[in-house]
């Protein structure tokens, strides 16, 4: 474990830069991406994003280069659908960049008969990568509006192992727990203890934590505990509801 963190911290050096980068407004990049070559322009992001940067599960290389990352952001930014960078996809919101996405999902360490928890469904991608690893996903969206357009786009993508709601993410989904796995794509302050409880032993979670400073962190609950490792510094928009507000 000590090796694997030590090679995130030193990915996380090289990496930082591209983290921490605001938003561009989906404009760089697109000059060099031909409009409409999305296949092209897939494979190199997997190939030149996340490969390179040290994401190795097969099956999470798969799903990235399957699940069409275009269809998830609006329509003046298809042009950039695929370079490294978060994208705005409305309400304040974004759709995180492609190499978080990748390493979140690889921390997960998932297998194809589990049951996963998403918080903070967005545009449905990140659902979407998950739905061709697992059996399940469950995935809440305190915004209504993105909720509702996420449930209609996973589903006219033909995706039925994926149920969404909108909800407060910091209360979890107890009806549906436990979870063999839970990814938390907003950053609390502190770690809820709502999922923790609904994660099932063995079981394992990765979030992004903090306010002014956020650092990734993946945890691995062992006999009703929780071991968390740190992995990289990053910024992802707060969590936000009424279950976050003064809860410890």
């Amino acid at each position: 474990m000590m090796i694997r963190k030590m090679a995130f911290v030193l990915l996380a050096f090289f990496i930082l830069p591209m983290v921490f980068a605001p938003c561009t407004n989906g404009k760089r990049g697109a000059e060099s991406n031909p409009k409409g070559d999305f296949k092209a322009m897939r494979e190199k992001m997997v190939d030149t994003q996340i490969k390179t940067r040290g994401v190795k599960d097969p099956r999470v290389l798969s799903a990235l280069l399957k699940v069409e990352r275009h269809r998830f952001v609006p329509e003046e930014y298809l042009n950039s659908a695929y370079s490294d960078q978060p994208l705005p996809i409305g309400e304040g919101q974004t759709i995180s960049q492609p190499y978080i996405v990748a390493l979140m999902t690889e921390l997960l360490e998932l297998k194809e008969d589990e049951k996963v928890l998403e918080i903070g469904t967005g545009s449905g991608y990140q659902s979407a990568i998950l739905a061709e690893l697992v059996k399940e996903v469950y995935t809440i969206e305190i915004i209504e509006s993105l909720a509702s357009v996420a449930k209609s786009r996973l589903l006219q993508l033909g995706y039925q192992n994926i149920k969404v709601k909108a909800g407060d993410g910091y209360l979890g989904w107890p009806e549906a727990a436990p979870f063999d796995a839970i990814i938390v794509t907003a950053a609390p302050d502190h770690i809820p203890k709502p999922l923790i409880a609904q994660l099932k032993e063995g079981g394992r979670m990765v979030l992004p934590v903090g306010s002014y400073t956020q650092e990734l962190k993946k945890i691995i609950k062992r006999f009703g505990k929780v071991e968390t490792t740190d992995v990289i510094p990053v910024v992802f928009v707060p969590m936000t509801g009424e279950g976050v507000k003064g809860k410890r």
